[in-house]
């Protein structure tokens, strides 16, 4: 069992307890530039055992009578159909999502903004999409120079051109479908609104990670890296932070380097900025909330290496060069972690080169380790998915969950009807055949009571899977990662 190394429910009170903290600073108003994932923070869960994948979400709904949402979405990213790539759905179906997301659990959204908005037909579109929908848009338009035209920025012909948004609550979480979409920008945009009608309001940003006051090569921090290493952000020690406290604290090199940009801007809105570093704006808590740091520090090393082999079979892919591949290295090497330890890794090849077939590992939570091979029933993923329900269950390795009496018309309809060439079974078919075999098989039934227990289990596969098998280990909640090879040489995989 892998230990707990964050304590979540201090967390969910430290973090409220600090954004109210901001909120009473200004005039009972705050626009907080809100980084990351609200929903599923699944990075966090892993480097931080014991955060809770929606631990932000719930620290907002502890707020949830003084907060409401504001979601910006870039017209460019509407207009090329930005994808993203963990749910692949574009950017303008992610906002629904979002909105649907946010109202189900009581969240209340008061409006959408569209940035960067030049009227581009597709985000008109969008735009009377939203309108139709009753959902409130508002538009922020380009201006020249930016950011580095301050005085054009803050005067009536740069922000004061956007549209006001209208807000009714104290906390003001400006959130987006992903990066790059305007965020700041809508904030402060907001602050020179509110400013010319004689309010007070502030300016604070969430990120969790890096966190700041974590060692710079802590293993937190280095799997942040490798988390966005093809975005090119790097951890620093914050300069401005150090000069004003003399103080270490670490950010990341963006903020930095917008900084002096920013709090110029914040001036000439404000007169005096609140903050003498990009620290200061930050109100993230999760670093106070750690409370075994040598299992956050296994726990973020393991994170490294997961992400080192998604870069290799990204690389395999051809969507990234050999140089982000290098820089994983160089932040595996920081942490003194290598490919050799992770214990799925080597099990899961010595069985494809005992069978000369692709190959699967299962680490189990009591870590034994789990292996599967492809067979011309099952793909190594499905073979190995089993033996591990097996396992848990106590059932003997020779019995069969499900009869080939029942595979084998699965495959003549994937390959007769269907138009499949590839006759072994998925993942998720497995699974269905294993929920229909266990209305009548006792010992089937153990094993459908198993898989929940898979939940965190770490896994490896000889070769890059479907996105069904991919998808289906995600859904159980695994850790999976790949060799960075296809099992045919073919240019095309589906």
């Amino acid at each position: 069992m892998k230990e707990t190394g964050f304590d979540n429910e201090q967390y969910l009170r430290m973090q409220s307890e600090k954004i109210l903290e901001r909120i009473s600073q200004f005039d009972n108003k705050l626009y907080l530039e809100f980084g990351g994932k609200l929903f599923d923070d699944f990075h966090a869960a892993r480097v931080l055992p014991g955060f809770k994948p929606d631990s932000k979400v719930n620290m907002l709904l502890e707020l949830r009578d003084q907060a409401e949402i504001v979601i910006v979405i870039n017209a460019s990213d509407i207009e090329k159909n930005k994808v993203r790539g963990d749910l692949g759905i574009t950017y303008d179906v992610e906002v629904l999502r979002l909105i649907d997301a946010f109202r189900g659990i009581g969240l209340y959204v008061g409006s959408v903004v569209i940035s960067q908005y030049s009227a581009q037909p597709a985000a008109d579109a969008f735009k009377k999409r939203m309108q139709n929908l009753g959902v409130d848009v508002y538009c922020h338009y380009p201006i020249t120079g930016y950011p580095s035209n301050i005085p054009l920025i803050v005067s009536d012909d740069g922000y004061g051109r956007n549209e006001y948004i209208k807000t009714t609550r104290p906390l003001v979480v400006v959130t987006a479908p992903g990066p790059g979409s305007g965020k700041m920008a809508t904030c402060l945009s907001q602050l020179y609104h509110e400013y010319k009608r004689g309010r007070k309001a502030g300016y604070a940003k969430f990120e969790t990670f890096p966190i700041w006051n974590l060692p710079l090569k802590h293993p937190v921090n280095l799997a942040y890296e490798a988390a966005t290493v093809d975005l090119n952000d790097v951890n620093m020690i914050d300069p401005f932070h150090l000069e004003a406290y003399g103080e270490t604290a670490v950010n990341y090199n963006r903020d930095v380097e917008i900084f002096p940009v920013l709090n110029a801007i914040l001036e000439k809105i404000v007169g005096i900025s609140p903050y003498r570093s990009p620290t200061d704006m930050g109100v993230n808590m999760a670093g106070k909330c750690i409370v075994n740091d040598e299992a956050v520090r296994a726990a973020s090393c393991q994170e490294m290496i997961r992400r080192y082999c998604s870069v290799r079979c990204e690389q395999r892919k051809g969507f990234i060069d050999a140089d982000t591949v290098y820089k994983c290295e160089l932040l595996m090497n920081k942490a003194g972690v290598s490919l050799a330890d992770r214990r799925v890794v080597a099990p899961a090849l010595e069985r494809a080169q005992q069978t000369g077939m692709p190959a699967a590992a299962i680490e189990l939570p009591d870590g034994r380790i789990i292996t599967g091979k492809t067979s011309s029933l099952l793909g190594a993923s499905a073979a190995v998915l089993l033996n591990a329900l097996k396992a848990l269950g106590g059932i003997h390795h020779d019995i069969h969950l499900i009869s080939p009496i029942v595979i084998e018309p699965i495959q003549n309809l994937k390959t007769r009807h269907l138009g499949n060439h590839n006759p072994r079974l998925h993942t998720d078919e497995i699974l269905v055949a294993l929920s229909i075999s266990a209305a009548t098989n006792p010992t089937a039934e153990l094993a459908m009571r198993q898989l929940q227990k898979l939940r965190g289990c770490e896994a490896h596969s000889t070769v890059i899977l479907s996105h069904v098998d991919d998808s289906t280990f995600h859904k159980l909640g695994m850790n999976l990662t790949c060799e960075p090879q296809y099992q045919t040489k073919k240019l095309y995989h589906k």
